[in-house]
């Protein structure tokens, strides 16, 4: 197994290989950049008739939608690696864990850039989101959010055997983030142990620091603190991704 430190030639090299895949397949390009701006457009005419209310759940959505989308997708692409035996080609190459890790997050972090910029631009300029803050500061969370679900995508996939599998980590991973962010109560008002449950969830501050732009016309510190502990657990995941990644699938 190699140990071979993080090298940013090697890791590039990685993140183009990726998206030249990605380039010939329009399905995944399709539900990483489209599906998100098709739920927020049928999300804006279900409150048809009540505006407010798409304000209110939108910018909270605006987050939650690309972090779904980046985990099924980094999920189920990096065990595909796996299984068909192109990351055990890899890692008996000059590449090593951290490299496939981080090219894999550089490459769908290029994509999270594309998709945030669609989504947050359909959503303030397209759909009439009003937001009291800058659309950037929300451009900002949604693209944090991208990443972090692709680090999610890329831990979950070191504990699945299958495609199928890693799509059944979504109740498990991300269902019970979404019923505790903030998005159906204000986490407050939940049971004190839900609420302490989701103080340690990361959803729960990307729904956080949207709330804060739509209702704040500065940078909050809150909304400071939302960002740190979206970047620190990006990180994070993406460290212990490095560390469990297999080479094969058991």
């Amino acid at each position: 197994m190699t140990t071979a430190p993080l090298s940013p030639a090697r890791t590039v090299s990685t993140a183009a290989r990726v998206l030249r895949q990605l380039r010939n397949d329009p399905r995944t390009i399709a539900l990483l950049l489209l599906v998100p701006c098709l739920l927020l457009l049928l999300l804006r005419y279900v409150f048809d008739g009540s505006p407010q209310t798409f304000d209110d759940i939108g910018a909270s959505l605006l987050g939650i939608f690309p972090l779904i989308t980046m985990f099924l997708v980094t999920s189920i692409a990096t065990l595909r690696e796996r299984t068909s035996g192109t990351l055990e080609r890899l890692l008996a190459m000059p590449l090593g864990k951290a490299d496939f890790i981080a090219g894999y997050a550089l490459a769908f972090g290029t994509l999270a850039v594309v998709q945030s910029v669609l989504t947050t631009g359909l959503a303030v300029r397209g759909l009439g989101l009003d937001v009291t803050g800058s659309p950037w500061l929300l451009l900002l969370v949604a693209l944090l959010d991208a990443v972090l679900g692709t680090a999610l995508g890329l831990f979950v996939s070191a504990f699945a055997a299958s495609e199928f599998q890693a799509v059944q980590f979504m109740p498990a991973v991300i269902f019970p983030q979404l019923l505790l962010c903030g998005l159906f109560t204000p986490r407050d008002q939940m049971q004190p142990v839900l609420e302490a449950v989701s103080n340690v969830l990361p959803m729960s501050y990307a729904v956080d620091g949207m709330n804060e732009v739509r209702q704040n016309a500065g940078v909050t510190g809150d909304f400071v603190r939302d960002v740190l502990v979206m970047v620190g657990c990006a990180l994070l995941v993406l460290a212990v991704g490095a560390a469990t990644l297999r080479r094969r699938t058991a």
